[in-house]
């Protein structure tokens, strides 16, 4: 990509020489800029391939370096993430006073999130009851096992409140860094000009922690090769092979909902393009596909929710919310069709009871859904609640890896889409943004109060 410096040059400079085509001379080699989805794109085949390699000829050292590259890019992004939750929480609820009926647009948001998850858990059902992904597997219920923690109704309700402020921080405890964030911001709304130097703080620290984490994301594709290259490698395609159907179905249903339930809503609904939604948010939702984090890609998601038209006031409440409650992929749709399959691995019959309880721990538990890798707290807290296997866990987790990377591609889409959704039928939406949307990166931002141009002359490198 091409970036514009701007460089100040003096009276006495003189200009630099130039050829007979106008051109600057000098013979200097300068590597051509590859676009960001280029370079993940390569990423992804030099990660099958080199996955391919390794399990074929049984290589260690490279087996060893994969899962050290992917391990270490997902702790990087885990790194950022407790301060990043509380600063984005925190300021994202303070700037609601910059917006006119806030109250009215932190409920529509609230509920487009409910609305959209229920469409997601029915399509999720839907899938599985037409293809039982369990049957015909050869996997019987002494290849699950029992997982570490588990997920429950008591842990999610009296896990809300932290018994301190630091555990929540050092055990990456997100429900409860949102509630202490969520109380912060609400006292410091209630404070008014007291708070403002916290308020003050709070932004520095955010930009802060998003300008480190943009230097996380531009190891994306590095990062890709390890998690690709390792969870081809460790697991390999007759394991796949075990789960096709499951993972057929995984695919399916958040494509379903990602290409079919959204642009249904974005043209009916908002009454814009699905078209340019998806040129704006692709750099999001590709990034998401790669990381499978929703917290991790955050920053990349609140941009691009910007230059759809969002105003940035709403945008930087929504699209931190969402990153951390909003998940069609992880707590809807995966949650749904994970409970068919192990039900029917384990021979136990569910009703429709049963499946109106587990629409509804998809709504209402959602929140304890981190915004990171995987999805095994959701999955607990359904299959609990439903009476279930939690040995079941353990049946899923080794094809994890390859689901995720969907489901957090289909919940970064979904938070970008709310935004949009309630903009426009808040008739706050700038539709020429919006329309002028394109799928070019978006680029690394700058602090607000940087000045963009200085006295001087244009240099392109």
């Amino acid at each position: 990509m091409r970036h514009i410096w701007s460089v100040s040059v003096s009276a006495n400079s003189a200009p630099p020489a130039e050829t007979e085509a106008g051109k600057p001379s000098g013979s200097g080699f300068r590597l051509p800029s590859i676009p960001f989805w280029v370079q993940i794109v390569a990423g992804l085949v030099l990660g099958v391939l080199l996955g391919w390699i390794t399990r074929s000829y049984d290589i260690g050292w490279l087996y060893t370096t994969l899962d050290q590259v992917g391990h270490i890019f997902v702790q990087l992004l885990k790194l950022a993430v407790a301060p990043l939750v509380f600063f984005a929480i925190l300021v994202s609820i303070t700037n609601l006073r910059k917006v006119n009926n806030a109250a009215r647009l932190a409920t529509r948001t609230l509920l487009w999130f409910m609305i959209t998850s229920l469409i997601a858990v029915a399509i999720g059902l839907a899938i599985g009851l037409i293809t039982n992904p369990g049957s015909g597997t050869g996997l019987t219920p002494k290849d699950g096992a029992k997982p570490e923690s588990a997920g429950s109704w008591l842990d999610f309700l009296t896990g809300i409140i932290p018994t301190d402020v630091i555990t929540p921080f050092t055990e990456l405890n997100v429900l409860q860094i949102v509630f202490m964030a969520a109380v912060a911001g609400i006292a410091a709304l209630q404070l008014g000009e007291k708070a403002k130097p916290i308020l003050t703080l709070s932004e520095s620290i955010l930009e802060l922690l998003q300008k480190a984490l943009w230097w996380v994301i531009r190891l994306a594709p590095i990062g890709t090769v390890g998690l690709i290259g390792y969870a081809i490698a460790d697991y390999g395609w007759d394991l796949i092979g075990k789960y096709a159907t499951f993972t057929a179905d995984v695919y399916i249903g958040c494509a379903l909902v990602m290409f079919g339930v959204y642009p249904l809503l974005l043209a009916t609904v908002a009454k814009v393009s699905p078209i340019q939604f998806f040129k704006g948010a692709w750099p999001a939702i590709q990034l998401a596909f790669v990381s499978r984090s929703s917290v991790g890609t955050m920053p990349v998601t609140q941009q691009v929710t910007e230059r759809l038209g969002v105003p940035k006031e709403y945008a930087s409440f929504a699209v931190p919310f969402g990153a951390t409650t909003k998940m069609d992929g992880c707590a809807a749709i995966y949650p749904a069709l994970a409970a068919i399959f192990i039900a029917q691995i384990f021979d136990v019959q569910l009703g429709i009871g049963d499946y109106i309880l587990i629409a509804f721990v998809s709504v209402i538990g959602s929140a304890a859904t981190a915004g990171l890798t995987g999805a095994t707290v959701m999955l607990t807290l359904t299959l609990s609640t439903l009476g279930l296997p939690l040995e079941g866990v353990g049946l899923l987790l080794a094809i994890d890896p390859i689901l995720d990377m969907m489901r957090t591609a289909t919940n970064v889409a979904g938070q970008a889409l709310v935004p949009v959704i309630v903009s426009a039928r808040e008739k706050i939406l700038d539709h020429d943004m919006y329309n002028s949307a394109s799928a070019s990166p978006v680029e690394e931002p700058e602090p607000e109060d940087a000045k963009k141009e200085t006295a001087g002359v244009p240099v392109a490198v």
